[in-house]
């Protein structure tokens, strides 16, 4: 997923997101808010290890909402 595509699934993915890593804060979405660069900032500093679950999560997200 391209930083185009996740800025324009960003309100569809957001809510989902926080359903499935509840970690991330609204204030954490309030900040990302679309920008693919800062979503992996949150998803390290909140999951750490996790990150690469997180990221691939995300990837087979966006491949079966598109």
């Amino acid at each position: 997923m391209n930083k185009e595509q996740f800025k324009g699934k960003w309100n569809q993915f957001k809510g989902e997101v926080k359903q499935q890593y509840g970690k991330l804060t609204d204030d954490d979405l309030k900040e990302v808010e679309g920008d693919y660069d800062k979503f992996q900032g949150k998803v390290q500093e909140r999951y750490g290890d996790e990150k690469q679950a997180v990221e691939d999560w995300a990837e087979n997200w966006h491949k079966n909402n598109t």
